[in-house]
């Protein structure tokens, strides 16, 4: 039998948890939810004269500042479902959309297939961190969510953004706002921000953060040997995306390597998945100070956007530094291996809290800040020498 969210968020309260009226609201909206679709489910057996296809179940958009609890929250309600349900990061959902949408390429309304596909398999889709940053996951959206609207799919979406704030600076924006139409007319959105990042919250220490001068060794070995007891290891590179990439050690599931490595190579987030598909631990030694004195960008007139000819103008791109493509890469692979619970132990040059003190990408690596600093706690993830 399964628990409902507001049962496990009160469980929580009894165990540790601090009360927070935001939280609560959520909560609350959450098991509406679920029981809406628990309710419009059996309806659709039970009555004959039912109309065909699932009721409409209004979904929800949680957004708020990063560690107010959104993930935790949005799987306890996963957890409470006896409807089909699939939860994915939303960069997850994208590979999907991407690759699903090439293999139907010369069918007709290729979007309207993949949501039917999808709505065959589930009632209700959950998709945690939506943030959008690339113009080919923008010009897509719109189109995804709408054709998932239309078949009923329920949405249940947490971010760090309100609706009206995603993709604000981006190119060609206007092509993005029909998501964001879809967005505000199909989900009930809620502002999660109780004032208080739970993250934060007092737990035992577990080091996965040095700082080491220049020339001076790096723990990583030491570490690397603890976590690989009794594996067997090696220096071979590994293979990312058809590049390989030089470690300084590898073991059945624990990598070491460079900074430079892994995220000033031309890499991406899928490459990162596969990353973490393979390894459940993962070292980075030598990280530097990743703020940088920024640099004006131009783009030319008449850019190509797809297979359609965009009228750009001399459009001024967001000031970066040099180290921000790098920074990027980064931030998403700190996101995955918070999503998959895999703990990265870094050896830097500078303070975690001094790792990105300012730049253009200060938004996004808050969160990537909060993740890495609660990966300072025993409480994430497993420990592999804790294990064997």
């Amino acid at each position: 039998m399964t628990i409902s969210p507001l049962d496990a968020y009160e469980h929580a309260l009894e165990h540790g948890f601090v009360e927070d009226a935001a939280q609560r609201q959520a909560v609350e909206a959450l098991d509406a939810c679920a029981r809406a679709l628990h309710g419009a489910c059996a309806k659709g057996t039970e009555d004959e004269q039912a109309p065909s296809g699932p009721e409409r179940v209004r979904g929800l958009y949680l957004w708020g500042p990063v560690g107010r609890g959104k993930t935790w929250l949005m799987d306890r309600f996963v957890a409470s479902l006896e409807v089909p349900v699939r939860r994915q990061h939303f960069h997850h959902f994208m590979r999907w959309v991407h690759q699903r949408q090439f293999q139907l390429m010369g069918t007709s309304d290729p979007l309207g297939r993949l949501a039917a596909e999808l709505a065959d398999e589930v009632r209700v889709l959950c998709l945690d961190e939506l943030y959008v940053n690339d113009i080919a996951d923008a010009m897509l959206l719109g189109g995804v969510l709408i054709a998932l609207f239309e078949q009923r799919v329920a949405l249940v979406t947490t971010s760090n953004q309100a609706p009206d704030q995603l993709y604000a600076d981006g190119f060609n924006r206007e092509r993005f706002l029909p998501a964001v139409a879809a967005l505000k007319q199909h989900l009930k959105v809620i502002h999660l921000d109780g004032g208080q990042d739970h993250r934060q919250h007092p737990g035992e220490a577990r080091k996965r953060y040095w700082i080491v001068e220049p020339g001076a060794p790096s723990p990583l070995p030491a570490v690397f040997d603890e976590l690989a007891s009794g594996q067997a290891t090696t220096s071979e590179p590994i293979s990312l995306g058809h590049r390989e990439i030089e470690v300084k050690r590898q073991g059945k599931d624990v990598l070491w390597c460079s900074y430079a490595a892994l995220c000033e190579q031309p890499l991406s987030a899928l490459d990162f998945i596969g990353l973490c598909d393979r390894f459940r631990a993962i070292l980075l030694d030598g990280v530097p100070s990743l703020s940088g004195e920024p640099e004006a960008a131009r783009i030319a007139r008449g850019t190509e956007d797809g297979v359609e000819r965009v009228e750009a103008g001399d459009r001024s791109l967001p000031a970066l530094s040099p180290q921000d493509d790098g920074v990027r890469r980064f931030i998403a692979l700190v996101d995955e291996c918070y999503d998959r619970g895999i703990p990265l132990y870094l050896a830097a040059q500078v303070p975690l809290e001094a790792l990105y003190s300012k730049g253009h990408l200060a938004f996004p690596f808050r969160r990537s800040l909060s993740r890495l600093q609660e990966m300072q706690l025993s409480r994430f993830g497993v420990d592999l020498a804790a294990e064997g």
